[in-house]
């Protein structure tokens, strides 16, 4: 479905206000829950998942870049948050929040934003993949009450374990029941009547388990409220001398890179749902940077955009802006008025939204798309994922990132040698396509094979590119060659002669 979005230009009117009121109250009943659980799962407070909402609704909602996509947190970068919080420690979170969202202004300011669109999909979909992976390992742990394993390899090898041990630890199958409920609700969700959709699933899910527990009084862990202006922590000034520590820096960049790479995906995505303005990917990359420059002195989680919810904004019939700036007002309100009712919220069920957001990550489709039509990108796709798990976020979206360039440049170089010979007479040989040094160990197996007491006449008229090392290889070869070589086009000679139309004759 496309719908059709007018923009609003001039003195602020809200020509559109009915349509935009109801969109983000729905934004609003999806934000509570999603930005909770990501908060959790992250372990920070919960409170700092209602903040970025409010900073994505609010601060990023007013800038220019995107018409109807919203930010906020994502689970998309539950695994780097959760590992930079592990290694350098809650305070430290504002520091690297605040430096990525400066270094995304200055890709902005820079007109990078339109580069992002350049990354291998394959890549982006593996790294989702991974993320869904660790998030679903580490959840089920949650929704278990149990401790998950530190690293991705670990959660996954440890699960057979945990379940065995489900029976023996008091209160841990009512809890592992309620997440699965939690993830059942939320499938089945979709075939329930048009009437009872109009309630968020995740909403739903939440509402239920909050009350069959509180019904049936579960042992089960709920979450920990402090208060949202107990939950904001600025970054202190001893906490910016972390900006000495290379392995620091380095988790500045990937936060700046992977939510960078997740908004404009998002953005590319969202703009195939409407009719209205498409996105400007160099203010929608400032917005952001702006953002999580926010986020990160109030010490809250990164922000980026975020699919579910911009879809959802799109279906709810939201025309303009307004929409996401309300969510995050209603957002305020309740984190400011109301924080006392997420205290009832059950950890399990929160648990079970993240299993249910990190499946959807996993793209199953487009895998099997992938090796149907392109295996090569396929097998990227997995490796990007499997690196995620086995390593670790940064450094597996780099293994992917480096799987793509030598793809690409192996494809770039694809060259064709095909030999004549028709028993009498000089062998002919025509190398066509790109000529590089990626193909040269086949190119010099074949020429080399050639019988050396027979003429040879190569045509390289069909070469798009040749670059040096193959230039110099054919040259020598030339060279050594037991009887004249003819060659044809790309320039290429021997010392015997500087006419690449004579015969080429050993030294």
């Amino acid at each position: 479905m496309r719908t059709r979005v007018t923009q609003v230009t001039g003195l602020p009117r809200f020509p559109h206000l009915r349509q935009d009121l109801a969109a983000s109250l729905v934004l609003f009943l999806i934000a509570v829950p999603l930005g909770v659980g990501v908060a959790v799962a992250s372990g920070v407070p919960a409170e700092l998942g209602l903040i970025t909402g409010i900073v994505g609704g609010i601060v990023a909602g007013l800038m220019p870049g995107s018409s109807l996509q919203v930010s906020g947190p994502a689970a998309g970068m539950t695994v780097l948050v959760f590992e930079a919080v592990d290694t350098y420690g809650l305070p430290a979170l504002g520091v690297i929040v605040l430096a990525a969202g400066l270094l995304q202004l200055a890709m902005g300011a820079l007109r990078l934003g339109r580069w992002f669109r350049a990354i291998s999909v394959a890549v982006i979909e593996g790294m989702l993949a991974g993320i869904g992976l660790v998030i679903i390992a580490g959840q089920l742990y949650a929704a278990a009450g149990l401790e998950a394993p530190a690293s991705g390899v670990d959660k996954i090898l440890g699960l057979p374990g945990a379940l065995q041990a489900l029976p023996g630890n008091s209160g841990a199958p009512a809890s592992f029941a309620l997440g699965a409920g939690t993830v059942a609700v939320l499938v089945l969700w979709q075939r329930m009547p048009r009437l009872a959709r109009a309630v968020p699933g995740a909403l739903a899910a939440v509402l239920l388990a909050t009350g069959v527990t509180a019904a049936l009084s579960l042992p089960v862990a709920t979450v920990e409220v402090q208060g949202l202006l107990d939950a904001v922590q600025p970054p202190r000034p001893d906490d910016f001398a972390l900006l000495t520590n290379p392995g620091f820096l380095g988790t500045i960049l990937a936060f700046a890179l992977i939510a960078s790479a997740e908004s404009l995906f998002s953005a590319a995505a969202v703009d195939r749902l409407h009719d209205g303005p498409r996105t400007n990917y160099n203010q929608e990359l400032m917005a952001q940077g702006t953002g999580n420059a926010v986020c990160g002195l109030l010490g809250a989680l990164p922000m980026t955009a975020v699919i579910v919810r911009s879809s959802a904004n799109v279906q709810a019939g939201a025309r303009t802006k307004t929409s996401r700036v309300m969510h995050g007002v209603w957002l305020l309100l309740f984190a400011a008025l109301l924080p006392g009712l997420l205290a009832l919220v059950p950890l399990p069920a929160l648990a079970g939204i993240l299993v249910h957001a990190g499946w959807k990550l996993i793209p199953f489709r487009q895998l099997t798309a992938l090796w149907l039509a392109h295996r090569g990108e396929a097998l990227i796709l997995v490796a990007t994922a499997v690196s995620i798990v086995v390593i670790n976020m940064f450094e597996g979206v780099l293994i992917g990132l480096a799987l793509a360039v030598v793809k690409s440049a192996w494809q770039a170089s694809h060259a064709r040698l095909e030999v004549i010979d028709k028993g009498a007479g000089p062998v002919q040989v025509h190398l066509t396509g790109n000529a590089t040094f990626l193909r040269l160990p086949r190119i010099l197996e074949t020429l080399e094979s050639l019988p050396a007491d027979r003429p040879v006449e190569l045509d390289l008229s069909g070469v798009h590119h040749l670059d040096h090392a193959c230039r110099t290889a054919l040259e020598n070869w030339a060279e050594r060659h037991g009887t004249p070589v003819k060659v044809t086009g790309g320039g290429v000679r021997s010392a015997a002669t500087t006419d690449p139309e004579q015969p080429v004759t050993p030294a």
